[in-house]
């Protein structure tokens, strides 16, 4: 039953071009959510080494939460996800989208 196995790539490509696997991955037990380890597990879902559930599942995520980084990292690379700079990109993003 080849066609009911889910067939993952065993590395990414993480967002500063290192290879990802499960193993070097930000530990389940994360609890200081830097820019870079938000952008390490944007790349494993994008890439299909974790779907979005199971991020979710294993780091304690909300599913919106999960997708404010996503959208945040399509928007603006990695400094989107910069705490202190959502309210910034956000109202770019906005005032770009009225042109």
């Amino acid at each position: 039953m080849i066609e009911n196995q889910k067939i993952r790539p065993a590395q990414v490509i993480g967002p500063l071009g290192e290879p990802l696997t499960l193993e070097t991955l930000p530990p389940r037990s994360t609890s200081r959510w830097v820019v870079r380890r938000k952008a390490e597990v944007v790349a494993a879902v994008s890439g299909g080494l974790l779907s979005v559930d199971e991020a979710c599942e294993r780091y304690g995520l909300t599913l919106e939460e999960f997708a404010t980084w996503q959208r945040a990292v399509d928007r603006s690379g990695m400094p989107g996800l910069r705490v202190t700079r959502i309210q910034h990109y956000k109202s770019l993003y906005e005032r770009q989208q009225k042109f």
